[in-house]
């Protein structure tokens, strides 16, 4: 059987969208790998800023240690929202697809909240779900969620501009 090649108008291209969530995703991996939540409580000092942000870095940490803080399901459910609200948010914030310049300014900003926004959500969402969770921890989840979205987002805005809309 011959395959076929598609031309014309139909041929294969990247989208913001999915530019946007393999980024959240390796943002996810990589910074909430267990063998880089180790070297970062290890080898970085909580009092300096540098420390602080690198520790920030493992905010969506993943595992397979069932005596993970909190509840392997819980710690992991972040993880998969956190990539997941990523591109549900940056398939619905409409500013990249509205804006009167293709790949503007808008979409990095677009990218930016997106994440932040689901950085916030998901927190918010697989909080309760933890074994130790109350309201003020609940609410102070999503405060960290939004904190880590915020600054790192700027990486998902920015691989968002390597999609075309």
């Amino acid at each position: 059987m011959a395959s076929t090649n598609r031309t014309g108008t139909t041929a294969r291209y990247v989208t913001p969208v999915g530019t946007g969530a393999v980024a959240a995703f390796l943002l996810v991996a990589v910074g909430g790998s267990p063998a880089y939540v180790g070297w970062a409580g290890d080898h970085t000092d909580e009092a300096s800023a540098g420390g602080w942000v690198l520790r920030l870095l493992t905010w969506p940490a993943w595992s397979s240690d069932p005596d993970v803080p909190g509840g392997l399901f819980g710690a992991n459910l972040r993880a998969v929202l956190l990539v997941l609200f990523t591109a549900g948010l940056l398939y619905l914030l409409p500013a990249a697809q509205a804006a009167r310049v293709p790949g503007s300014a808008s979409q990095f900003f677009t990218g930016w909240a997106g994440y932040s926004l689901a950085g916030g959500l998901a927190s918010l969402v697989a909080s309760p779900v933890a074994s130790d969770s109350s309201l003020l921890t609940v609410v102070q989840s999503g405060g960290g969620g939004a904190s880590y979205g915020f600054l790192f987002g700027w990486i998902v805005g920015a691989a968002s501009l390597g999609g075309r809309a």
